[in-house]
C-alpha cells in the first residue's frame, strides 16, 4: 500500500500582515495533536509541513494552485468516494473528514462529537 501523504502548515509561523505572532493553524493543529499523541500510527503516513505564506510550491505540485488550503490528505491508494481530484491525485481538505479518514485508514482514535 502506498502511503497517504498529509500536508500541514508548520506551527509557530509568522504572518507578514500581522505583528502579534507566532501562530498555529487551528485546523492543522488539531491534526498535529493527534499525530503527537500517537507517533507509532503517524509513522504510517508521510507528513510534510510547509511554510504558511503562499504560494506553497509542494502543495501546488501535488494538487494545483487553486487547492493550497491546508490541511490536505493525499491518498496513496484506495481513495474514498468523496475524494476530490486534481489530475490523477485524489485528496480531501476538510479537517473533520481528514480526522475521520485517519481513524478509518490508519487506526487513529475516532473524533468524538461532544453533546452539550
Amino acid at each position: 500500500m502506498a502511503k497517504d501523504k498529509l500536508y500541514l502548515i508548520k506551527p509557530g509561523f509568522t504572518d507578514s500582515n500581522r505583528d502579534d505572532g507566532p501562530f498555529v493553524c487551528p485546523f492543522c493543529n488539531q491534526i498535529e495533536g493527534l499525530l503527537a499523541s500517537y507517533p507509532d500510527l503517524a509513522a504510517n503516513l508521510e507528513v510534510e509541513r510547509v511554510e504558511f505564506p503562499r504560494p506553497r510550491a509542494a502543495v501546488i505540485a501535488a494538487v494545483g494552485e487553486a487547492n493550497q488550503g491546508l490541511p490536505l490528505l493525499v491518498f496513496g491508494d484506495a481513495p474514498p468516494d468523496d475524494a476530490a481530484r486534481h489530475g490523477e491525485v485524489l485528496y480531501v481538505q476538510e479537517t473533520n473528514r481528514i480526522l475521520a479518514l485517519l481513524a478509518e485508514r490508519h487506526g487513529f482514535p475516532k473524533l468524538h462529537k461532544l453533546l452539550s
